[in-house]
């Protein structure tokens, strides 16, 4: 019994040669990554110099929010 399997080219890889392309997928990335950390930054902020919010639900909220900000 042989080995049939092939190895499909990776489709992104044509998106190389093009630098339109790569410059609207990094604007694009940027701009995602940069909203995520303004709304991540605006959470945190919030909850911090709201002292109505010193809740258990906006403490995790804020966890949360600090967690994300880290992944990003």
């Amino acid at each position: 019994m042989s080995n049939s399997s092939s190895i499909s080219p990776f489709l992104l890889l044509a998106l190389v040669d093009m630098g339109q392309l790569q410059l609207l997928h990094f604007c694009l990335l940027l701009g995602i990554s940069l909203a995520a950390l303004l709304g991540n930054d605006l959470i945190i902020s919030t909850v911090a110099c709201g002292h109505y919010l010193h809740t258990p639900m906006f403490f995790f909220l804020l966890n949360l929010a600090l967690s994300n900000l880290g992944s990003i």
